[in-house]
C-alpha cells in the first residue's frame, strides 16, 4: 500500500488504529504474533567448513589437486620419495581456499551491520500512554513520538509535525536533511526521497518534533528491502577469476594432450606401458606451473599494499585487478565527485552579481549569518545545518563577520524556520530601543514581504519591475543548480508578532550556494574517458542539480541522456540495457534502480565499478564487479558490502586505483607468460630427447630446482614491475586477456626457443665433452642453460618495448632476483658437494662460456619478435 499517497483517515481505518491513543496492548501482542518481530533477518549461513570445502570445486584447483595426486602416486610407485612437488601444491591450494572463504563472509557482515543500525528500544503510545518498549516489538499501527536526535524505529506516516527534518542521506542519497510535513499527500510513484510525509527506519530526526503511525516493520521496511536485496544479489566473479579459470582449463587440456601423445608415441615405439605412463604423467605435471596461484596471490597482495598507500583499502584480493578491467564507473555525486560541503558561490543585489569582499557583499553575508543557528568553533569548523554553515563560513571569509558580531547584534527573539513558511526570522538589538529584524528564506516567498530594496547605502521602493528582475536573477542561479536564499531586513521597534516582524521588509540580496566539485574530479573524469572508461553519475539528488554538476565535470555532454527513478520505472530491463550507454546521469534513484543500472551495463560485458556510502548503495555495491565504499562518510553496511574502501572519499582515488589495477593485471600476464614459456622449454627439452631415444637431459631434482627456486624469484619480481606511463592511454580491454594480442603465440615460440637452446647445450656437452655413457656434462650444461636463459628471459618480459630502450635497471627487485638466482645456479654446479646432490658436475671455463652465450640468446630472439610485432601493428593501423 502506498501510504504516502493515501489520506490519513483511510490509513487509520486500514491499520485499525486510534490516532490519539494508539493500539491496545492486547492488539499489539496479537499483531506481533501474526506479523513477526521488527528485525532484519538474513538467509541461513553456510558453516565455515562448508564454505572452505566449496573452494576446491574451482577448475584450476581441481587440476592442481589432480597434479598433486598423480605426482604423489608416481613418487610411491617409483620409490623416489620425492614429495616436495605434491606438498607444495597442497599448501598453495589450501592458502587460496582460506582467502576465498574469508571473502564469502563479506555479504553476511553487510547484513549484520544493517541489524546493528536498529536501536534496542523505542518510545510508543499505547492505550493513550507513552512508554518505551524493545524496538523489535514495534508493530504496524503503533504511534511513535518523534523528536530531534532520535532514530526512527520503523517506516511510518506522519500524523503531526513541527519544523521536522530527517537525515536520510544513508537511505536516499539526499545530501541535506529532508523537510517533513504531515498534512500533504505525495504522488503514488514518488521516490522515497520525495515522500515528505513519511519517515523511515534507521534514519535520524535532526530537528523539530512530530508523531507518526507505523506502516511497515522488519523486512517490509525500506531498509529491510535493502537487506533482502543484499541476501539475494550474488557477487559476480571478477575478470581475473574468469581469466584464471580459463587458463586452468587450457592448461588442464594441454596436460591431458601431452599425456596422451607421449604415452601413445611410447607405446608405438615399444616402450613398456608402465614406464611410458610414468614419463607422460611427469611431463604433464611439469606443464602445470604449480606456483602460479601463489605468485598471483602474492602479486595481488603487493597491489593491496601499494593501493593502501594511495588511500584505497582493498578488502578482496582479486578486486585489485578488477578495477584495471573497469569499463564503467558509476559514481555517487555528493562527497565523491563533489566536496560534500555547501559553499557560497554567488552573491547578487537586486540587479547584478556582487563581490563577496565588497561592502554590499559583506553586509549581505553578515545579515545572513546573524539570521542562522550555525556556529563557528574555536578550531575554525562551522557546526550546524549545511546551508547555514555555508553562509556563516563565507561571512567569516569576507572579513565582515567575526565572533564579536553576534555580541554586538544580540539576538533577542526569533521565529524559527518552518516548511510551510519557508523562512526564518531573528530580531537583534541595535540600541536601547532600536531593533533590526533579519529574515532569510525562499526568494519567491520573501519578495512578497518586501516593500523596499537596498541600493548601496540607501533604500528605494521595490517596484514590480525590480521584483521581476530579482526573480530573473533567481531563475538564472537555479538553472545553474544553485541553492538560493534571499535576505531582507527591517529596522525599527521591537516587533510584537511574527506578522509584524515579517512585513514591510527591505530586500538586501540573494545568496547562491552549491556543493562544488572536488578540484581533482574534472581531470580524473578526463583520464577515465581517455582510458576508454565511461563515468556515470548516480545520485539521490535532484536531476537539475545532478546534470549541472555532471556538465561541469564533463560527465554529461551534448547528446547524453539523464533519467530519474520515475523514468526508469517506465523502462523494461531490456529497454534499459539497450540504451544504457546513452545515459550519463541518473537522479532520484532507489536501491532497486541502482542494481538495475549495474546489471544493464554488465549485460554488455562491461566490467562495472560502483561507488557509494549509504545503506541504499549496499545492494549495488555487492552486485557490481567492484564496489567502492567511502571511508569517511560511508556506513558500515556499505563498507561491508564493498570490495574496496576509499579513505578520502575521492573520485580521483578510484581513477588512481584503476591505473594500479591495470598495472597489476599486466604484471600477472607477465608472470604467467614467464612461467609458461619456461615450463614449455623444460618439457620440450625432455620430450625431444625421448623422441630421439637419447638419455634424459634433466634429472628430476634439476627440474624441481628450476620450478621451485629459479622460476619463483623472477616471477615475483615481474609482479612488482611499475605500470607503464601510457597505461591509461589505452582503451579499457585493449590489452586483451591473459593469452590475447598474440601472447599465446609468443609463449609457445619463446618456450620452444628456450627448449631448443637447452637441447643444443645437451647435444654439445654430450658430443664434445662427455666421454662415458652417462652424459653428465651435457646434463649439467642443459641444467645451467635452461635455468640461466629463463633468468635472462625475465628481462625481456618487463615491457612490450625493446629492452635496449627500456633498459635493465628499472626494476631493482628483478635485478636482485636475477643475481640471487644466477649465484644459486652457478653455486649448485660449481661447488662439488652441491653438484653431486644435483646430479651435476663442475664445468670448465669453455663450457661456462658456451652456457653464457646460449643463455643470452633469448634476448635476441625476443627483440626480433618485438620488432616484427611492432611492424605488423603499425601496418595494421596504416602507419606505414
Amino acid at each position: 500500500m502506498d501510504y504516502h499517497s493515501i489520506d490519513l483517515n483511510k490509513i487509520y481505518t486500514s491499520l485499525k488504529t486510534d490516532p490519539k491513543s494508539g493500539l491496545t496492548e492486547s492488539e499489539a501482542r496479537s499483531r506481533l504474533s501474526a506479523q513477526g518481530k521488527n528485525i532484519i533477518s538474513s538467509k541461513k549461513k553456510q558453516s565455515i567448513p562448508v564454505k572452505f570445502l566449496s573452494q576446491f570445486l574451482d577448475f584450476m584447483v581441481l587440476i592442481l589437486l589432480a597434479a598433486a595426486g598423480v605426482s604423489f602416486i608416481t613418487s610411491i610407485i617409483t620409490g623416489s620419495g620425492d614429495l616436495a612437488d605434491p606438498i607444495m601444491i597442497l599448501i598453495i591450494v589450501i592458502l587460496n581456499a582460506a582467502i576465498g572463504t574469508a571473502q564469502e563472509c563479506k555479504a553476511e557482515k553487510a547484513v549484520d551491520a544493517l541489524k546493528k543500525m536498529s536501536q534496542p528500544s523505542a518510545e510508543v503510545i499505547r492505550g493513550g500512554k507513552a512508554r518505551r518498549i524493545p524496538t523489535e516489538d514495534i508493530v504496524p499501527g503503533d504511534l511513535i513520538p518523534l523528536r530531534a536526535g532520535c532514530r526512527v524505529c520503523a517506516d511510518a506516516r506522519l500524523i503531526s509535525s513541527s519544523s521536522l527534518r530527517a537525515e536520510e542521506s544513508a537511505l536516499t542519497g539526499e545530501s541535506v536533511p529532508s523537510e517533513k510535513q504531515s498534512d500533504i499527500l505525495c504522488p503514488s510513484d514518488a521516490m522515497p526521497g520525495d515522500r515528505h510525509n513519511m519517515v523511515y527506519a534507521s534514519t535520524f530526526i535532526t530537528s523539530g518534533s512530530g508523531t507518526a503511525i507505523v506502516t511497515q516493520t522488519g523486512m517490509n521496511t525500506q531498509v529491510g528491502k535493502i537487506a533482502s536485496m543484499i541476501n539475494e544479489e550474488e557477487s559476480p566473479k571478477t575478470p581475473l577469476q574468469k581469466k584464471l579459470n580459463k587458463t586452468g582449463r587450457i592448461l588442464g587440456i594441454a596436460a591431458l594432450i601431452i599425456c596422451g601423445v607421449i604415452f601413445l608415441l611410447g607405446m608405438l615405439s615399444g616402450f613398456p606401458a608402465l614406464d611410458m605412463f610414468m614419463i607422460s604423467v611427469s611431463l604433464a605435471v611439469a606443464a602445470i606451473p604449480e606456483g602460479l596461484p601463489a605468485v598471483v596471490t602474492i602479486v595481488l597482495a603487493m597491489g593491496v599494499r601499494s593501493l593502501a598507500k594511495h588511500r584505497a583499502v582493498v578488502r578482496h584480493l582479486p578486486a585489485v585487478e578488477t578495477l584495471g578491467s573497469a569499463a564503467v564507473i558509476c559514481s555517487d555525486k555528493t562527497g565523491t565527485l563533489t566536496q560534500n560541503r555547501m559553499t557560497v558561490a554567488v552573491l547578487c543585489d537586486s540587479s547584478k552579481k556582487i563581490s563577496i569582499h565588497s561592502s554590499e557583499g559583506k553586509e549581505l553575508l553578515t545579515m545572513g549569518a546573524l539570521c542562522s543557528d550555525a556556529k563557528m568553533t574555536d578550531k575554525g569548523i562551522c557546526e550546524g545545518e549545511p546551508t547555514e554553515c555555508a553562509v556563516v563560513t563565507a561571512a567569516f571569509k569576507s572579513g565582515g563577520y567575526h565572533k564579536d558580531t553576534q555580541r554586538l547584534y544580540k539576538r533577542v527573539n526569533e521565529f524559527p524556520f518552518d516548511s510551510k513558511r519557508k523562512r526564518m526570522s531573528t530580531v537583534h538589538r541595535l540600541s536601547h530601543d532600536s531593533y533590526r529584524t533579519i529574515v532569510k528564506g525562499a526568494p519567491d516567498i520573501l519578495i512578497r514581504l518586501c516593500t523596499g530594496v537596498k541600493k548601496g547605502s540607501t533604500c528605494a521602493p521595490l517596484t514590480e519591475g525590480l521584483k521581476k528582475e530579482i526573480m530573473r536573477l533567481n531563475d538564472r542561479l537555479a538553472g545553474d543548480a544553485m541553492r538560493i536564499i534571499a535576505v531582507a531586513y527591517k529596522d525599527g521597534t521591537m516587533p510584537q508578532s511574527e506578522e509584524d516582524a515579517e512585513s514591510g521588509l527591505t530586500f538586501c540580496g540573494l545568496i547562491g550556494m552549491y556543493d562544488p566539485p572536488r578540484p581533482q574530479a574534472k581531470s580524473a573524469v578526463a583520464r577515465c574517458k581517455k582510458a576508454g572508461i565511461k563515468p556515470v553519475m548516480i545520485t539521490g539528488d535532484h536531476p537539475v542539480t545532478a546534470v549541472a554538476i555532471a556538465r561541469e565535470l564533463d560527465i554529461y555532454q551534448s547528446g547524453d541522456r539523464a533519467a530519474t527513478g520515475e523514468e526508469l520505472d517506465r523502462l523494461s530491463d531490456e529497454e534499459l540495457a539497450k540504451n544504457i550507454f546513452s545515459y550519463s546521469v541518473f537522479a532520484r534513484v532507489s536501491p532497486e534502480h541502482k542494481v538495475r543500472i549495474v546489471k544493464a551495463f554488465q549485460k554488455h560485458g562491461a566490467v562495472t565499478a560502483m561507488t557509494g556510502d549509504g545503506v541504499n548503495d549496499a545492494p549495488a555495491l555487492k552486485r557490481a564487479d567492484i564496489g567502492c565504499a567511502m571511508g569517511k562518510s560511508g556506513t558500515d553496511v556499505a563498507k561491508n558490502a564493498a570490495d574496496m574502501i576509499l579513505t578520502d572519499d575521492n573520485f580521483s582515488t578510484i581513477v588512481e586505483a584503476v591505473e594500479h589495477g591495470r598495472g597489476i593485471f599486466e604484471n600477472i600476464k607477465r608472470t604467467i607468460h614467464f612461467l609458461l614459456s619456461s615450463n614449455i622449454g623444460e618439457i620440450l627439452t625432455v620430450f625431444a630427447a625421448f623422441l630421439l631415444h637419447l638419455p634424459s637431459p634433466l634429472a628430476a631434482i634439476q627440474l624441481l630446482w628450476i620450478n621451485l627456486v629459479t622460476d619463483s624469484l623472477p616471477a615475483l619480481a615481474l609482479g612488482s614491475e611499475p605500470a607503464p606511463s601510457d597505461i591509461m592511454d589505452k582503451p579499457s580491454g585493449a590489452c586483451g586477456g591473459i593469452f590475447g594480442n598474440g601472447a599465446a603465440r609468443a609463449i609457445i615460440a619463446e618456450g620452444c626457443f628456450i627448449g631448443a637452446l637447452s637441447f643444443l647445450a645437451f647435444t654439445i656437452g654430450r658430443i664434445f665433452f662427455d666421454t662415458g655413457n652417462d652424459p653428465v656434462i651435457g646434463r649439467t650444461m642443459t641444467f645451467a642453460v635452461l635455468s640461466l636463459s629463463q633468468l635472462v628471459h625475465s628481462f625481456d618480459l618487463r615491457s612490450e618495448h625493446s629492452l635496449f630502450k627500456t633498459g635493465i635497471f628499472g626494476n631493482p627487485r628483478l635485478i636482485g632476483a636475477f643475481l640471487i638466482g644466477a649465484v644459486m645456479q652457478i653455486t649448485v654446479i660449481s661447488v662439488p658437494s652441491f653438484a653431486k646432490v644435483f646430479s651435476s658436475c663442475v664445468l670448465s671455463p669453455i663450457q661456462w662460456l658456451i652456457v653464457f652465450i646460449l643463455s643470452l640468446m633469448p634476448v635476441l630472439f625476443v627483440e626480433a619478435e618485438k620488432l616484427l610485432s611492432g611492424y605488423f601493428s603499425r601496418k595494421k593501423h596504416g602507419n606505414i
